[in-house]
């Protein structure tokens, strides 16, 4: 099946200890579904997940360009957090926003789209350690393991990666 045939996805890992499921499975799913997926982080070198899965990047996050990708995808896990605060994802985030592209985010990764100011009042989920952070932002959060508001998709944690990646297939397909 190629519901996701010309989409082009970003999958957005931290440089070390990302989550190796909220990557591996959406990034199976959606090229199962016939989605170019591209996989970008803060360094060009191999990186390491939480659970010894080993990427090695296609492009470096400062040499993306927003437009080009259908839905822009900040996988989770402890190394997330490097791009919490760090400007080069936050604009990714909010050019894709602003170009009405799928922006979803899973574990710890929706903080980057609170710090972006794109889930003042919208419903969001997120891992449950960072809750205080989601809603300081302005965020509803909803406790939901998937929550979509509009374009945009979170996910709270690896047992929600199937269903979050389907979230964002479904986005794409309207």
């Amino acid at each position: 099946m190629n519901a996701l045939a010309n989409r082009k996805i970003l999958m957005v890992i931290a440089s070390n200890n990302f989550r190796d499921e909220e990557f591996q499975i959406p990034k199976k799913l959606f090229a199962e579904q016939g989605a170019q997926v591209t996989v970008a982080s803060s360094k060009l070198r191999v990186s390491t997940g939480m659970r010894g899965m080993k990427v090695m990047p296609d492009v470096l996050l400062n040499k993306v360009k927003a437009e080009d990708y259908n839905a822009v995808v900040f996988v989770g896990g402890g190394g997330a957090a490097e791009y919490w605060d760090d400007p080069i994802s936050l604009a990714i985030a909010q050019r894709s926003y602003n170009n009405q592209r799928i922006v979803a985010a899973i574990c710890i990764a929706p903080i980057i789209l609170a710090n972006a100011d794109l889930l003042v009042d919208k419903k969001a989920t997120v891992f449950s350690t960072e809750v205080s952070q989601l809603e300081a932002k302005g965020a509803i959060y909803t406790g939901q393991d998937v929550e979509r508001d509009g374009c945009i998709i979170t996910g709270s944690g690896p047992q929600a990666a199937a269903r979050f990646a389907q979230t964002v297939i479904q986005a794409l397909q309207e």
